[in-house]
């Protein structure tokens, strides 16, 4: 077996089984995985010079196919159930063997990143791809570390091994399909196979820090963006794919800390990520200058379409999937923060796709109502973030992340709770970026530029200076006006022709909050039960 690039001495693949590849390339810089790809005829380059790639089947994420070794570790501390599978042991364990085989004689990538910017949180990741293009997007999107710190690198904390080509047998390997993500908790790998789709990466990582942190280190990990001002306040965004977590993180007043996943120690947030995977399905350089400007060599778009006869990517062409997707490192932002951490947050904002036209572009929560709309976590699935889904689909996502949150809600809603206990000076802010006007299909999404103005009224202190009004049925606080906002717009009521068909869709989506929370009911407290809708109830 041959290992070629830059490692530390004893650093071998070998370490995790693979003593039989036919080469393992260690370190590539993005230019080498550039012309791999172009070579090997995986990728081609686009007119701003990123590599354009196609994930293939799989062009969002596949939660169903998710799985957890269910092992000593585990057993009596993951939340079992919708969203976290088990897996046995010695089954990982013959399915990893086969993927093992499946690469003897392949050639395969090999790259050294971290996990987590503040340096006492910090974990190894050790990822071995089959695709160059795969090694260029763990690159982009986890922290890179220094030469030095590569010498270093013996050993691993965790490893991804990403397999695409390896199509499992579910008769033989225990899997629901052909395509996996299996954590192993003991062994500290994640195994990925049947998918090309990069996001199971990133989220395998994700989901391994959200049972470490808050289980081991009692650090709350969020599904989150986070920016800082010039004077040092932290504002964080939660919100699920497609909420707007990035792009309005992206605000060129603000440096950038991350775009997707941080952690929130007793002194800090810090980025668990060293890079932004953005949605840019109808991506103009008017609209997300920022996002629109990171998309340069070394940066990677996936399941994009081309303007015919160019290499110019058509950002409104959604003929392969909506969740099209741009990979750049985090300093390609010209505002980011290095290193990605700042104080603990001032302003927090829960962003909401609220399909049904309902809740208002943007109110104020009390500590009760923060607490219940952050295990609530409610929010349309919109198109492309995950297989199957090609419209707006009313869901609750607790915590803003349900689907990688292998302990149960109520271990990160206690954790946020103490900390908005901690420091009652902190703002939580619920942001509709949804549909105004009407629900979807007859409402209007929320207008980009207004929302960024509700956020940056909240950031600059002037939303403390207007009077609010209190949405009934939800007992929402919004304002009654708003710097470079129209003031018809903040009350969602008005903004409907037919206020009966909003006052019935209203009690409609309270009735859906109250039925969803009744899982949680048992265990919180009454000052979070007191901030539910009021829901009528007919004889």
């Amino acid at each position: 077996m041959n290992e070629f690039g830059f490692k530390a001495k004893d650093a071998s693949v070998a370490e995790l089984g693979l003593k039989n590849v036919g080469a393992a390339y260690w370190n590539l810089s993005p230019a080498e995985l550039v012309e791999e790809a172009i070579m090997l005829g995986d990728g081609t380059l686009t007119d701003t010079g990123a590599l354009s790639v196609d994930t293939g089947e799989f062009t969002g994420r596949s939660p169903k196919d998710k799985y957890t070794v269910c092992d000593s570790i585990t057993e009596n501390a993951v939340w079992w159930g919708d969203v976290n599978f088990k897996f046995d042991p010695v089954q990982f364990d013959n399915l990893y063997n086969r993927v093992v085989a499946y690469l003897n004689g392949r050639e395969v990538y090999v790259r050294d990143a971290f996990a987590c910017a503040d340096p006492e949180f910090r974990i190894g990741i050790r990822v071995v791809t089959e695709y160059a293009w795969q090694n260029l997007f763990a690159n982009n999107l986890f922290i890179r570390p220094t030469q030095e710190e590569i010498l270093k690198a013996d050993k691993r904390d965790w490893a991804i091994l990403a397999v695409p080509g390896f199509m499992a047998d579910p008769e033989i390997d225990g899997t629901r399909q052909h395509n996996f993500t299996i954590i192993n908790f003991t062994r500290k790998i994640i195994l990925i196979g049947g998918s090309a789709y990069t996001g199971e990466l990133k989220k395998g990582i994700f989901t391994v820090l959200n049972f470490i942190l808050p289980h081991q280190k009692n650090v709350l990990s969020m599904h989150c963006s986070a920016n800082a001002g010039k004077n040092g306040d932290t504002a964080i965004f939660f919100g699920l794919s497609g909420t707007g977590k990035t792009t309005l993180s992206a605000d060129p007043r603000r440096d950038l800390i991350g775009d997707d996943e941080h952690g929130w120690s007793p002194y800090s947030i810090f980025n668990f990520e060293g890079g932004c995977y953005a949605k840019c399905v109808n991506l103009s350089a008017e609209k997300e200058p920022q996002i629109f400007n990171a998309i340069k060599f070394g940066a990677m778009v996936e399941n994009v379409e081309f303007q015919d006869g160019t290499s110019t990517v058509d950002f409104n062409n959604i003929s392969k999937t909506e969740n099209t997707r741009a990979a750049y490192p985090i300093d390609f932002i010209d505002n980011a923060k290095q290193p990605s951490v700042g104080a603990p947050p001032k302003n927090i904002f829960f962003l909401t796709c609220d399909a049904n036209g309902v809740l208002p572009p943007i109110s104020r929560l009390t500590t009760a109502q923060a607490m219940y709309h952050f295990i609530s976590g409610y929010t349309a699935k919109v198109a492309g973030t995950e297989v199957g889904i090609t419209e707006p689909q009313l869901t609750f996502s607790a915590c803003f992340g349900k689907a990688f949150l292998p302990l149960h809600p109520t271990k990160y809603a206690e954790l946020l709770g103490k900390k908005l206990n901690e420091d009652p000076s902190i703002r939580v802010w619920l942001v509709n970026t949804g549909w105004s006007g009407g629900s979807y299909g007859l409402g209007k999404r929320m207008h980009l530029p207004h929302t960024r103005a509700m956020i940056s009224a909240a950031l600059d202190g002037e939303l403390d200076q207007v009077n609010f009004e209190t949405l009934p049925v939800f007992g929402l606080q919004f304002p009654v006006s708003c710097p470079g906002v129209p003031a018809d717009i903040l009350n969602p009521r008005n903004t409907w022709a037919d206020k009966s068909a909003y006052d019935n869709k209203a009690q409609q989506l309270a009735s859906a909050f109250v039925k969803h929370f009744a899982q949680y009911a048992d265990s919180a407290s009454p000052e979070i039960l007191s901030a539910a809708p009021s829901v009528e109830v007919n004889a």
